[in-house]
């Protein structure tokens, strides 16, 4: 039966550096998400640039 061979230590160093960038994309992934439920739960109508013309969109000027 064979042992593991101790850890160098540029794998501890890669290690940390693993676990910082996998702690700030999921900060990251949680920010996404935050601004998501903020923005579906105010209500506003979530209206996206479609090439129709829709009256509720219209500005004064353009009337």
């Amino acid at each position: 039966m064979a042992a593991f061979p101790p850890e160098h230590e540029l794998h501890k160093r890669r290690l940390g550096r693993n676990v910082g960038v996998g702690v700030t994309l999921g900060l990251f992934i949680v920010l996404v998400f935050a601004l998501t439920v903020v923005k579906v739960t105010r209500g506003d109508p979530m209206q996206a640039f479609d090439h129709s013309v829709r009256p509720e969109m219209a500005t004064e000027e353009g009337q």
